[in-house]
């Protein structure tokens, strides 16, 4: 399995971001899927998981109501929709496949980070 990221870039606080992950290769073995990210300093932390059957959804506290994961089961992609952002949202955003819920490091596949950059 490949994952894909794009749509990170700079943003003032209180704006929004769509972030997007292409799955590519065997997608049936893709199960869950989440994002993750990882600001300076700091350890990589959960953000979102999706289940692939289902959507069943969670969130970390700090973006519950602001962000929204959500995929396409056709187009094979995931995706988190990000708003009212602030500046401690800044960090590189991973999307991450075939895990269990929040721990980033029973995911198998990772994508190759994005950079999300929200000014104050």
């Amino acid at each position: 399995v490949q994952l894909q990221a794009s749509g990170g870039g700079l943003v003032e606080a209180g704006g929004s971001l769509r972030l997007s992950c292409a799955a590519s290769g065997s997608t049936f073995a893709v199960n869950n899927m989440g994002w993750f990210r990882k600001a300076p300093g700091k350890e990589r932390e959960f953000v979102a998981t999706i289940t692939w059957i289902g959507g069943h959804t969670a969130y970390a506290d700090s973006v519950k109501g602001r962000f929204t994961i959500s995929r396409d089961n056709a187009e094979n992609t995931l995706s988190l929709q990000m708003n009212s952002l602030k500046p401690d949202d800044t960090a590189v955003y991973y999307c991450a496949a075939k895990g269990l819920g929040i721990i980033p490091r029973t995911y198998e596949y990772w994508g190759q980070g994005t950079q999300v950059t929200v000014s104050s």
